[in-house]
């Protein structure tokens, strides 16, 4: 980077970069803020340096291939100070570099981190108060990660983050083939210490030491190979108990024998291949608690509160999954004959005043499983006004620490024991997650969903005017403790956590960031940790399938009586005159535009309803058919809710959109879902995702498997599902002309061609086949979980430190912002 500000500020381009800085502090942002001129964001700069070609003309070249183009296309951040220019220079994925620049160019230098937070810090007080903000750099926290990975193994190469089960199975056998009597005692110990509610499982002490375990496997491979493949594990069960197995090898005797035979080979040859194939048969981790604290955890009738659907949908399915794999894995293992039975349990809140759901009963069962369960445990009580209710996510955290200690004793209970592994969900359930593992010395694995920080700029510097809406400071730094405490992490895509060459990812919003007046973060987290981990979510196939299996499509539910449930759909989306519907089409025979979400300024209902208004190529041709979850402002739970309902509404009549848009306001059960997109690819239409920034959108898989063409935000994680051209289109929705053209001409396409509407269908539906699997996802998960459970037992004193230094945070830090939160709500 040094050699590209040299070829800036020592040639003639050193003048236009002077022009274009001297621009940036005379123009004002859209809203008059100072901020807006003095710190900018790669999006404004870019924008600004496109308007300062064009005033000068500059010739085309100028704009990428110049020396100042390719810096400026470099810079993600920018700091206008009175007195010197900082710089937050990006070169590649994962690689963030800090510059500082004297304010007339003269000089120029690589500085430290903490001085660019010193810097931000500076800059904000200019912005809040329109004075410099006059701190001492040692007064202010720091919260470094950075010693506590020095010892630890990272990833080299960018492109492999996210993939950390296959690094530490590469890692481990590396390990286990230059150092084998250190490794082969730490696998010995392992595979000893398996039991479940005090039966052993695998090895027992008649093998001593790990030494003689391989000689033991030898033997045991002798005397199983007497037996035909199929007899009964229960058939060999004393025999190999007197050469020191217990039970878990195998439900017959070939699949005992290729056990034991998988182990043999890891002990002479080890390969990351025999690793994963050895470690996913030990079984290990049958008690699973997942986290999702905020409520309405309930099944079809329920689904989570507009902000948590999606995430409640996941969790839902995510443990039904997991138990009926863990009911396979007991029973492919040879231990139901034992009584072993896994358990699945759901851990939210009850919320005793449930509005006629059921999330005021303590325990449910889960549909579709054996031994799965929702328990629900209550907030205390502190103002029964405030916790006898549903609680904004935003308001949940003076009570998870309570929470958490209250479930403990509850849990132990229910699961005969303490669970193995612990999945937090969101923000709030990552912290209850990191403080239930720490209880019962389990597993942790946290889930992010969606991470707030990268959708509120600015939100770190100007905390402190958003913390009365949002609590920012509570949850980032509870992100920060349960992230860095986590065994490991599943992502949904890449871009979740590194972004993109032009912006960064949510994980990477947290490695370095400013809390004025709190805590200024120098390291955050290990983006090459292997810790992390790339699985995208599952859908539900007896849901979510092709529109041309006509069979299963009349075998969803229905009102017995009543009429198919196609036909209800149909009268749902063309006909039906109620409250929560609005709009009767002109031309019901035009392609479809469908478009499903929850209301929210994310979502940008109101930026699509906005650009359909004026892409008259594409009015022309079709409708656009607008499922949310709520209509009018009355239903409203949030100020943002009822602002978006309400300018959705005026949008309509102001461009006289009557008789081409539908609007269908309700929460729709999964199979009624299902249906509304196949009813739409019968009529061949399409689906659109406008939303700001989408982690992934499980709305878009939906559609993708019914086989419908999706054209969705480029902005978050669906640029791996989605390939641009081949099975769907990324748009762009803040180029609304870009948008137009793109759509209007895959329209004329399927006008001049019918093939090509059906070619796009096709790849979609073979896409999410491929990639979004629940089967491959949790048997995913249960490998990382025996894998990193593996890697926890040997390196567990090496992270006593992180753990004393995660509960300092915690104590320190974290409690005092609940605690303030919690006077806001006693003052209600």
């Amino acid at each position: 980077m040094e050699t590209l500000l040299r070829a800036v500020l020592e040639s003639d381009e050193k003048t236009d970069f002077r022009q274009f800085i001297h621009q940036l502090t005379e123009a004002l942002g859209a809203d008059g803020s100072p901020i807006n001129r003095r710190y900018l964001l790669r999006n404004q700069i870019l924008y600004a340096f496109i308007h300062y070609c064009q005033d000068q003309e500059k010739p085309g070249y100028f704009l990428r291939s110049s020396a100042l183009g390719q810096l400026i296309h470099a810079i993600h951040e920018m700091i206008l100070a009175e007195d010197a220019i900082w710089l937050v220079i990006r070169t590649r994925i994962a690689y963030q570099e800090s510059w500082w620049l004297s304010a007339d160019l003269s000089e120029f230098k690589a500085v430290p981190m903490r001085m660019l937070l010193e810097a931000r810090e500076r800059i904000s007080g200019v912005a809040s108060a329109g004075q410099a903000n006059q701190f001492d750099p040692a007064s202010i926290l720091e919260i470094n990660f950075a010693p506590f990975h020095r010892d630890t193994p990272n990833i080299d190469d960018p492109r492999n983050i996210g993939q950390g089960l296959a690094f530490l199975n590469h890692y481990l056998c590396d390990q286990l083939s230059t150092n084998p009597d250190y490794w082969v005692e730490a696998l010995f110990k392992v595979l000893q210490r398996q039991e479940f509610d005090g039966i052993p499982l695998l090895i027992s002490d008649r093998i001593p030491s790990a030494t003689l375990l391989h000689a033991s496997v030898l033997q045991a491979l002798q005397k199983v190979s007497q037996y035909p493949a199929e007899t009964p594990y229960v058939t060999l069960h004393s025999a190999l108990q007197d050469l020191g197995f217990e039970p878990g090898w195998g439900n017959t005797a070939g699949r005992t024998y290729e056990t034991l035979e998988l182990l043999d080979r890891l002990l002479t040859t080890p390969s990351p291949a025999l690793l994963e194939a050895f470690v996913s048969r030990i079984p290990a981790f049958l008690r699973v608690v997942l986290v999702s604290i905020h409520g309405w955890v309930g099944q079809e009738e329920v689904l989570g509160r507009p902000e948590t659907m999606g995430q409640v949908i996941y969790v839902l399915e995510q443990a039904r999954q997991l138990e009926n794999q863990l009911q396979a894995d007991v029973k492919q293992a040879g231990l139901t004959w034992l009584g072993i039975r896994p358990n699945v349990t759901i851990l939210t809140r009850l919320i005793p005043n449930c509005e006629g759901t059921l999330c005021s009963q303590r325990i449910e069962r889960l549909e579709g499983t054996e031994n799965g369960w929702i328990m629900r445990v209550p907030f205390r009580e502190f103002n029964p006004t405030v916790t006898q209710n549903w609680i904004a996510k935003s308001e949940i955290w003076p009570y998870l620490e309570s929470f958490a200690l209250d479930a403990v004793p509850k849990l132990v209970k229910h699961l005969g024991g303490n669970p193995h592994l612990v999945i937090g969900n969101y923000s709030d359930g990552n912290l209850v997650a990191f403080l239930l593992s720490r209880r019962f010395n389990a597993i942790q694995c946290n889930i992010a969903h969606s991470l707030e920080k990268s959708k509120y700029l600015f939100s770190d510097l100007y905390w402190q005017e958003l913390e009365p809406r949002h609590h920012f400071s509570a949850q980032y730094t509870a992100d920060l403790i349960s992230m860095n405490a986590a065994d490991f992490i599943i992502a949904s895509s890449y871009q979740e956590i590194m972004g993109t060459p032009d912006a960064i990812g949510q994980y990477e919003s947290y490695k370095c960031f400013t809390m004025p007046q709190l805590y200024h973060v120098v390291d955050g987290i290990n983006l090459f940790s292997p810790r992390f981990n790339v699985v995208p979510p599952g859908i539900n196939p007896s849901r979510y399938f092709p529109y041309s299996q006509q069979k299963q499509r009349n075998q969803q539910p229905h009102e017995s009586g009543s009429a198919s449930l196609g036909q209800q759909v149909h009268a749902l989306l063309f006909d039906r005159q109620d409250d929560a519907t609005f709009g009767r089409l002109a031309d019901p025979g035009k392609r479809s535009i469908l478009s499903v979400g929850s209301i929210s300024q994310s979502n940008n209902q109101t930026g699509l309803v906005a650009w359909f208004a004026q892409a008259q190529a594409v009015r022309e041709r079709c409708n656009l058919i607008l499922i949310t979850n709520k209509r009018h402002a009355s239903e409203a739970s949030t100020s943002e809710e009822k602002q978006e309902l309400e300018k959705l509404q005026t949008q309509i009549h102001q461009y006289q959109l009557q008789g081409q848009i539908r609007w269908i306001g309700k929460q729709l059960q999964s199979h009624e879902m299902g249906e509304v997109y196949r009813t739409v690819a019968d009529r061949q239409g399409i689906f659109i995702n406008f939303a700001r920034l989408e982690s992934f959108g499980r709305s878009v898989l939906e559609a993708m498997a019914s086989g419908l063409p999706v054209f969705a935000t480029e902005f978050g994680g669906l640029a791996e599902i989605i390939q641009d051209g081949e099975n769907g289109f990324y748009i762009n929705p803040t180029h609304f002309e870009e948008t137009t053209q793109k759509i209007a001409a895959f329209l004329q396409d399927c006008e001049t061609e019918p093939q090509v509407w059906q070619r796009f269908s096709e790849q979609a539906i073979q896409q999410i086949d491929r990639h979004c699997n629940w089967q491959t996802h949790v048997k995913q998960v249960l490998l990382f979980a025996r894998v990193y459970g593996f890697w926890d037992y040997i390196t567990r004193n090496s992270q006593e430190s992180l753990q004393e230094y995660l509960n300092a945070l915690f104590h320190l830090l974290y409690k005092p912002r609940a605690a303030a939160i919690l006077e806001q709500h006693w003052q209600q």
